[in-house]
Order: C-alpha cells, then sequence, then structure tokens
C-alpha cells in the first residue's frame, strides 16, 4: 500500500510515517491518495480494453495510441537496444531463450512477453526479476489522466510501461515479444538490432487473414530496413514473401533450420532434455542439455541459436553461455506454461498450446508418453476456430470440458457439443478448478492428467 500525490509523481511507502507524509502534504497543497497494487491492476483491467478478455473489439488498427504514450514518456523505446521477436508459435519460448543466454553473458537484458499467467508483472522484466508492484503503481498513477484523455488499450499501456521501465533502468538489451500479428502490434514501433519470426500457421484467422501468405504479411510487418531478420522455419508457402520483403528492406535474412538441425534428442533422469545441434552437418553442440522438456522446443532452440550467430557481430556469447542459457530457461527467467509439469503418479501436464499446430506438437508428445489412461481438462475461448483442433485431439481420451473465468471463454456446453461431433467424449464443469479436481479423483497413478486448449485454462492451475 502507497501513498500517490499525481501532483508531484511521488509515491510514499505507507508506514509509521503515515501522518508526516500529509502534514508534508497539506503544508505545500499536494494532494495525496492512498494506492493499492491490487487496485491499480483493476483499473488496468476493468478501464482499459483488453484483448485477452474481450476479443477483436480491444484490438486498434493503427500504431496512433502507442506512439502517442510512447511520445508522452520521452520515447523510451529509443533508448536501449532491442531484438523484435515474431511468429505463431514458439515466439515466447524464443524471448526467454535468447534472454537466459543474454543474461547469463553478463548482459542487464529486459524481457516483455505476453500474455501472463498468474501476475501482470510476469509480462515485464529484468534479468528475470518482475517489474516492482511500486513501479506500476507510480506509472499508472502519473499517466492516469492522459490515459483517460487518450483511451490506450490495455496492451498499448503496458508496452509503453515496459519501454519506460527498461530506459529507466538502462538495461543493455532488450528481448520484446510481438503480442498479434507485427505489422499494427503496439510493439512495432522499435528499430532493433534483430528480428525474428519463428514459424506461421493459422491463429486469430479473424484479424490476420484465412491464409497463411496473409498471416506471413503480417507477421512480416516486423522486417525492419537494413535489420537482419530470421526466420525460424522455411516454409514454402511463405518463404518468397519473407524474401521478398527483406529485399525491398535491404535486410540480410537467414532461414535458421537452413543451416540448424537437431536428429537426436533424450531426456536425462533429471528430467532435461537433451539435443546433439548439426551446423551445416557438422556436429557443434553436444549433449545440448536444457530444462525446457516440450519436444517442440528444438525448433524453437534451432532458431535461438542462429540469432546469437548474428547476435554476436554486437554482443559476446560464448559457447560456455550458449550451454548454461539454454539449460537454465525456466530458472533464469521463471518461464512458465510449456510442457509444465505439475505433479507426479498421476502424471500432470500443463500446456498453453492452443492453435492447430501447437496442438499438433503436443499430441505428438502425448502419444510419446507413458501413460495407462489419458484425462484431458480441456477448454477454449469464444472466437477460435475449434474444428481443426477438435479433429486432431484423441478420441480415448477422457475429457473434462470447462470454460476459463474471461469473457472470451466458450461455454463449457457449447465446447462439449462440437466435441461430441468428434467422437470426443467427457463430462462438462462450470469451473477449471472444478474440472481439475474432478480429473485428480479419477485419475490412477498410472494415469496423465493434461491440462491445456487455451492459455487461460493454464494460468488457473498453475
Amino acid at each position: 500500500m502507497y501513498l500517490f500525490s499525481s501532483k508531484v509523481n511521488i509515491l510514499f511507502p505507507l508506514s509509521k510515517y503515515y501522518n508526516d507524509y500529509f502534514k508534508f502534504a497539506l503544508l505545500r497543497n499536494i494532494n495525496l491518495y492512498i494506492v493499492t497494487y491490487k487496485e491499480t491492476i483493476s483499473y488496468l483491467f476493468n478501464k482499459l480494453p483488453m484483448y485477452q478478455r474481450q476479443g477483436k473489439t480491444a484490438i486498434k488498427k493503427n500504431l496512433d495510441n502507442i506512439i502517442e504514450l510512447c511520445k508522452h514518456s520521452g520515447n523510451p523505446q529509443n533508448k536501449f537496444k532491442t531484438i523484435h521477436v515474431g511468429g505463431t508459435n514458439g515466439k515466447g519460448s524464443v524471448s526467454h531463450i535468447l534472454a537466459s543466454i543474454l543474461q547469463t553473458s553478463g548482459y542487464k537484458t529486459g524481457l516483455y512477453t505476453s500474455p501472463h499467467l498468474k501476475d501482470f508483472r510476469e509480462r515485464i522484466k529484468i534479468n528475470g526479476d518482475m517489474i516492482s508492484e511500486k513501479e506500476v503503481i507510480t506509472y499508472v498513477g502519473k499517466n492516469k489522466p492522459f490515459f483517460e484523455k487518450l483511451q490506450p488499450s490495455f496492451f498499448e499501456m503496458t508496452v509503453a510501461l515496459a519501454f519506460e521501465y527498461f530506459a529507466q533502468q538502462k538495461v543493455d538489451i532488450a528481448i520484446i515479444e510481438v503480442g498479434l500479428g507485427g505489422r499494427l502490434d503496439s510493439t512495432n514501433i522499435i528499430n532493433p538490432i534483430l528480428s525474428v519470426i519463428t514459424n506461421i500457421s493459422f491463429d486469430h484467422t479473424q484479424m490476420l487473414g484465412n491464409t497463411l501468405k496473409q498471416i506471413a504479411y503480417e507477421k512480416g510487418g516486423i522486417i525492419k530496413e537494413n535489420t537482419p531478420v530470421i526466420i525460424g522455419e522455411y516454409q514454402k508457402e511463405v518463404a518468397d514473401l519473407f524474401i521478398t520483403k527483406a529485399k525491398e528492406k535491404h535486410a540480410p535474412i537467414y532461414f535458421a533450420d537452413k543451416e540448424y538441425s537437431s536428429e537426436y534428442e533424450m531426456l536425462s533422469t533429471d528430467y532435461k532434455q537433451i539435443l546433439n545441434i548439426n551446423k551445416n552437418k557438422k556436429l557443434i553442440y553436444v549433449n545440448l542439455k536444457t530444462d525446457l522438456i516440450g519436444t517442440y522446443q528444438k525448433k524453437n532452440i534451432i532458431c535461438t541459436l542462429k540469432t546469437i550467430d548474428i547476435l554476436k557481430d554486437q554482443f559476446s556469447v560464448s559457447k560456455e553461455a550458449v550451454y548454461e542459457g539454454i539449460l537454465n530457461v525456466k530458472k533464469n527467467t521463471n518461464f512458465m506454461g510449456r510442457w509444465h509439469i505439475m505433479g507426479y503418479n498421476p502424471l500432470i501436464i500443463a500446456d498453453t498450446g492452443h492453435n492447430e499446430a501447437g496442438i499438433k506438437e503436443i499430441i505428438s508428445q502425448i502419444k510419446n508418453t507413458a501413460y495407462k489412461k489419458l484425462h484431458f481438462v480441456f477448454g477454449a475461448v469464444n472466437d477460435k476456430n475449434l474444428d481443426s483442433i477438435l479433429s486432431i485431439l484423441p478420441v480415448d481420451a477422457q475429457y473434462y470440458f470447462t470454460k476459463a473465468k474471461i469473457p472470451r471463454a466458450l461455454n463449457e456446453n457449447i465446447l462439449s457439443i462440437k466435441a461430441e461431433k468428434f467422437h470426443l467424449k467427457g463430462r462438462k464443469f462450470l469451473t477449471v478448478k472444478d474440472a481439475y479436481k474432478a480429473a485428480n479423483q479419477n485419475a490412477s497413478k498410472e494415469d496423465l492428467i493434461f491440462i491445456g486448449g487455451s492459455t487461460f485454462i493454464v494460468a488457473e492451475i498453475i
């Protein structure tokens, strides 16, 4: 709990000096307000339009607001170096892996990602530490009058806060994850030293387009003039689009999986994934261990390694730092929600994968996981094209259909009816907590409980 003065933009911790603060303010005609972090976050969630809760009505079709927000703060985004990371799947993982390697290398590393799972402050970190509650309260308090006038979205405000915080803290570099798309994403006002696009698949089609080329056009909007761009996966349908865009921008372009590959992977006894990584068919990383155990992470690691190759022109990164950084991604950055093991006997796993390509990777790993019976706690949002996802879910699982506590959540009754068309059987639950409890009660020690379908389902469990 703090006292805030909007007149002089000062935040006082509420303490035994409470009366002294008010006497000081009274003498100088300064108004003080009692402010809590909970009240501040409530203002952000309820006052500002938020895509995660409302859907596409919260999305702005231009960059005008973020430009005005940053101008109001002195354009902090221009005061530190950045790497911009976009794509459909894996951009969050690549962002965290890059941050882990860079902070292991001794650099003060900012990390902006979205959405958060438990605490809003997960979005904004430096060397793995979340922004303080005090910093959030101060920023919102001093800018509230401007917010009321401008009416920015929740995401626009969050991006501006991250930029100001990173500038104030004088980070050496910041990894900035794209929120949605790229071309019109609020993060796209930065001038990065590198751009990264992990891959292209179908997601948010109501806003980005119904074809891979349309989606790639939006994602490719982060390619900047004379700025190298790394594409994680070479995909024939969209490769030419990226190559053409890069030529227009005089941007060197690299396809990571054209140089890097991993033909070997295994899980160690301490639950680390071990990879052997080739570059141009030559083994260069032997027994590269990572605490990210989703098998799909090898694609993200390959994308990251190529990014590090290009980054070395400006930042010193040793091979030892690569090994250590990749080994300790979760430890260094507090990364959650990707093949996240929550318990054993029964094995309980949560994953935020929520589109067709992401779910395919998850199903592939489930098939390679030992279990007696599969229990699937599943929910989705109401603006998602579900048929492509439901059609690939395992029919031999016991489903627990539910909905997250957000307006965009698809009603569990509607979800169950849709699932029946694809021969998916299960029960319906009003809350994620009830669905999870039922799965635990029904599962034996040899079973697997998987929680997913939506980031918000996972957020309520972790």
